[in-house]
């Protein structure tokens, strides 16, 4: 018992480091008594603080995150899945299978945010949605025609699915709600879930942001930059990154119909980008077989791996999974500096090609659309362990879901709210530069200071010193006076306009005479 009871303490002594805000405050050579109270009142509410933070996660945050230990030599990425599977119980096995369409593919994939809930869309029409807890199939639906990508709105009962002509909305019963003809014929789909803006890029090169509760067109720009079919969105402010074949990545928000960041990434064609969940971390990969790492708060790279991906994905936990023909390659960055190495490998059946890989939310499982079907498998430590019941939660209720839809429309942030730095959102403006007067402003404002002056009433004074003349002549006076500052702006307006005018003799001269012209002495 006493073993038992020094291995708890020791377990809470290091989650109430975790907690503290750093070393305690050495109040020795204080001299002043009062403020040597209060810092001393104050240490003690953040010991206490931590304390009880330290506690409360053992109810709040049961699960730990695990990932995958190598003992001696052996490497993590050689560890296959068969392997994992033994180990694992048997809930956590079930999340790996394969789902072979060869007449339907390649797929598409998209979760809901909570994970629950799996979309998946064939390029020959097939439309399928999939419980993830059951493994139920809840509706498929054939389309008959291209589709290109899918998308989950803000629930699970609405999705928006590129189609050869137009994105279509559909319901969770698989019946259309809505054509977006305004859209084109679509080659990408993001849903920003704080905004309610569904954004896409058609093949002529055109972004679009529509409202979906209102059904408004929120932006409607041409990039300019030709045809592309890469297109994330930032997690963090809600920017949306696109990539091109000019090998640059251009960011754009709704309301400014230029980038906000135009980078060259890479030499040839971008091929895939992906944001991490921080969103201060960005990965792209280019067509000369290289993965960039870069820091967006600096717009430098950060790492340069030597290897290609058709797809690229970040999970909840940073593991960065890329995909390319019928190889799928983990990348991990375990000690946090942004030093990312080989954490796991999968090798798909011969002849599969990789579409796109995507992980799922609050599970370490990976999802894998290919030319054959769909496919998921294990990768300890992507997911987030512990759930938070007020943002995403996998096993809410039909009235929680209604709730939630409520408070997230009531929560509903404006576009404008978008932008590279969301910090500055609701921080004081710096004072600007007085702007220059109007011609027409500066005319009003001598026409009132010459009507005070005109108003201006004179006192009496004594007998030959209040006669008319002399009120005349102070009165005009006055009107001179007021009239000289705006006057004397004017003229100094002129002579600068003047001085600008004066060209150099070598422009006034024609070209094959400049060459005679004679130069000043330095």
């Amino acid at each position: 018992m006493g073993a038992k009871k020094e291995n708890s303490d020791d377990e809470m002594d290091e989650k109430v480091k975790k907690y503290l805000r750093g070393e305690a405050a050495n109040l020795e050579g204080l001299k002043d008594k009062k403020l040597k109270g209060q810092l001393a009142v104050r240490e003690d509410l953040y010991g206490k603080s931590a304390k009880t933070a330290a506690k409360i996660e053992k109810w709040l945050l049961p699960s730990e995150g695990g990932y995958l230990e190598a003992e001696g030599i052996e490497k993590t990425w050689r560890i296959k899945q068969e392997s994992i599977a033994r180990e694992v119980d048997i809930l956590s096995s079930r999340n790996q299978y394969d789902i072979v369409l060869p007449e339907l593919g390649p797929y598409s994939l998209d979760f809901t945010s909570n994970g629950r809930y799996m979309a998946a869309a064939g390029r020959k029409g097939h439309l399928a949605i999939v419980d993830m807890k059951t493994l139920n199939l809840i509706k498929g639906i054939q389309v008959r025609e291209t589709v290109r990508d899918v998308a989950y709105l803000h629930n699970e009962l609405f999705f928006a699915a590129a189609q050869k002509k137009y994105p279509y909305i559909y319901n969770r019963d698989g019946t259309e709600l809505h054509c977006l003809k305004e859209h084109g014929a679509v080659l990408r789909l993001q849903f920003l879930k704080n905004h309610f803006l569904l954004a896409s890029i058609n093949k002529f090169g055109q972004l679009r942001y529509q409202d979906v509760t209102m059904g408004e067109m929120i932006g409607n720009f041409r990039t300019g930059l030709g045809r592309t079919d890469v297109m994330q969105v930032n997690p963090y402010n809600g920017v949306v990154a696109l990539g091109h074949s000019s090998g640059t990545v251009t960011m754009w928000k709704p309301t400014s119909a230029v980038p906000l960041v135009k980078m060259l990434s890479h030499p040839g064609p971008v091929s895939s980008l992906a944001f991490h969940p921080n969103g201060h971390v960005m990965a792209t990969s280019g067509r000369e077989n290289k993965i960039k790492i870069w820091d967006l708060r600096k717009f430098e790279v950060i790492q340069t791996l030597p290897c290609h991906a058709k797809t690229l994905n970040f999970s909840q936990k940073g593991l960065l999974a890329a995909g390319t023909g019928s190889f799928i390659q983990i990348l991990a960055d375990f000690s946090g500096s942004q030093n990312y190495s080989s954490y796991m490998t999968h090798s798909m059946a011969k002849g599969y090609q990789v579409g796109k890989v995507l992980f799922r939310p609050y599970e370490d499982v990976l999802g894998i659309g290919h030319s054959m079907g769909w496919s998921n498998i294990l990768i300890p430590g992507s997911g987030e362990p512990n759930f938070d019941s007020w943002v995403a939660n996998p096993f809410e209720t039909s009235k929680q879901r209604r709730e939630k839809e409520v408070h997230s429309l009531l929560d509903k942030l404006p576009p404008e709210t978008i932008m590279l730095d969301p910090t500055k959102v609701g921080t004081v403006r710096a004072p600007q530069k007085k702007e220059k007067p109007t011609k027409k402003e500066m005319e009003a404002e001598m026409e009132a200071a010459i009507e005070t002056a005109k108003d201006t009433d004179f006192k009496k004074k004594t007998k030959g010193r209040n006669k008319p003349s002399k009120r005349a002549t102070k009165r005009r006076e006055m009107i001179s006076r007021a009239k000289r500052p705006f006057l004397e702006q004017r003229t100094q307006e002129h002579e600068m306009s003047r001085k600008k005018q004066k060209t150099n003799p070598e422009t006034e001269m024609p070209k094959s005479l400049q060459r005679f012209v004679r130069q000043k002495a330095t």
